[in-house]
């Protein structure tokens, strides 16, 4: 199944005719993609389901259907299991940005991740997934596919703003912060994170 996302909303790509009750379901051999995307942006659509029999297939759809952007970034954790965040747009997101020519997609998201925070000394634990979500430059959707990465750093030094890029703050963020952070995020960030981060912590519940 894949989650792309248009203004936060998700478009359901999957094998399955049904995914919920609320959900309209085509196959998408049949539909006009861009076209689902400006009623998805203009809201006259919320829940969608596109359905194909194969898999494979999605990914190949979607890079024909709009132009794509690949980036690369990082779910950043330090020695005290704090996350990285940066905040621009008035959300909390996580340093990422777009593959170079040239350059290894590993190479990219560390080198995103230093660019936008001052994160140094960074080191590549596991890849975490893909997503995906639609944005609109000089009036044309693109699709931007960014590959995510978990990582580490010891870092202790200054956290600097890339802000040519918009980046208002970079901030570690402890277990409850980073539940409040994600609470006024994007959609697709949060399918990185574990359900826990995602749930009440059980300190939360005591008077």
């Amino acid at each position: 199944m894949y989650k792309v996302f248009v203004k936060n909303i998700p478009i359901i790509l999957s094998t399955e005719k049904k995914v919920g009750d609320q959900y309209t379901s085509k196959k998408l051999k049949d539909v006009d993609f861009k076209k689902i995307v400006k009623k998805i942006y203009d809201g006259e659509i919320l829940y969608l389901n596109l359905y194909h029999h194969n898999e494979e297939n999605i990914e190949k759809f979607l890079r024909e259907k709009l132009p794509v952007v690949e980036a690369a970034g990082g779910l950043v954790f330090n020695q005290k299991r704090k996350v990285l965040f940066i905040h621009r747009n008035s959300k909390w997101d996580l340093p990422k940005g777009k593959i170079e020519k040239g350059e290894s997609i590993q190479e990219a998201a560390m080198r995103e991740v230093e660019e936008e925070t001052g994160v140094k000394d960074l080191v590549i634990r596991k890849f975490i997934t893909k997503t995906y979500h639609v944005f609109k430059r000089n009036d044309k959707f693109k699709l931007k596919i960014t590959y995510w990465y978990e990582m580490f750093s010891d870092y202790e030094g200054e956290l600097i703003p890339q802000e040519n890029e918009g980046i208002k703050k970079v901030k570690w963020k402890n277990f409850g912060k980073t539940q409040k952070a994600l609470k006024k995020s994007y959609e697709n960030i949060k399918l990185l994170f574990p359900k826990e981060y995602l749930t009440t912590h059980p300190y939360d519940r005591i008077p």
